[in-house]
C-alpha cells in the first residue's frame, strides 16, 4: 500500500494529527472535512481523498470523531511506538537536535550521538548523551536496535554515512546536510537554507 499513497499525502496527514490535536484540547467531539480544510487552508475534497487510502473514518453529512480519527492517523503515523535515533555529527545542528526536548515526548529518543572530531569524542552534549567515536556506529546501531538515522555533517560525507547507516539496519534517515542522498531507506531532508530562500523569495515578491 504504502508504494500507491504519493509522499505529499503522509506530509498533510502530519498535519491533519495536529490539527485534531488541538481540536481535542479545544473540546470538540466532531469535526467535518469542510471545517479541517478551513483551519489547514486546503480543499476539503483533498482531506477526504487522503483519508481514504486507510479507510473509512467519517458519515456523510455527520463528519468525523475527533478523538476516534486522531487516534486512527497517530496509529497510521506510528506515534504510538517510541522510535530511538542516532545522530552522526556533533557540530552545531548535532547539538541542537539532542538536546531538543520536544522530541523525547513525541516519542522520539536520542540514543546515541557520533562524531570523527577527537576533541569532540568523549564529551557530554545533552543530559546522558556522550558522544561517541563514528567507528563505533556500526555495532552501536546493531546493539541499541536504533531505527532512524539523523545527519548533521558536512556535505562531502553525507553519502557515506547514509550508506553506513543503511547497511548496519537503519530504517530511515532524516537529512540535515545540504546535499541530496541516494539510499533505499526513506529519506527526508532538512535544507534550512533551501527553506529560508523560499521564505525570502515570498517576502520578495509581496513587496514589489
Amino acid at each position: 500500500m504504502a508504494e500507491k499513497i504519493p509522499k505529499p499525502v503522509s506530509k498533510r496527514l502530519v498535519s491533519y494529527y495536529m490539527c485534531l490535536e488541538r481540536l481535542i484540547d479545544e473540546g470538540v467531539e466532531v469535526v467535518s472535512s469542510e471545517e479541517l480544510a478551513k483551519r489547514l487552508d486546503l480543499k476539503a475534497s483533498q482531506i477526504r481523498k487522503d483519508l481514504s487510502y486507510f479507510g473509512e473514518f467519517g458519515k456523510r453529512g455527520v463528519g468525523y470523531n475527533v478523538e476516534h480519527l486522531y487516534n486512527a492517523i497517530g496509529e497510521i503515523l506510528g506515534v504510538k511506538k517510541e522510535w530511538k535515533l542516532v545522530v552522526v555529527g556533533a557540530g552545531n545542528i548535532g547539538r541542537a537536535i539532542a538536546n531538543y526536548a520536544v522530541m523525547r515526548e513525541k516519542g522520539f529518543r536520542i540514543v546515541g550521538i557520533f562524531d570523527n572530531d577527537p576533541s569532540k569524542i568523549g564529551k557530554e552534549v545533552a543530559p546522558g548523551l556522550i558522544v561517541k567515536d563514528v567507528s563505533d556506529l556500526e555495532r552501536f546501531v546493531r546493539e541499541e536496535g536504533a531505527e532512524i538515522g539523523v545527519i548533521a555533517v558536512p556535505a562531502d560525507h553525507a553519502q557515506g554515512v547514509a550508506e553506513r547507516l543503511e547497511k548496519c539496519g537503519i530504517l530511515g534517515i532524516l537529512n540535515f546536510a545540504p546535499v541530496k542522498i541516494k539510499v533505499s531507506v526513506p529519506v527526508e531532508n532538512i535544507d534550512i537554507t533551501a527553506a529560508l530562500r523560499v521564505l525570502t523569495f515570498e517576502i520578495v515578491r509581496r513587496s514589489r
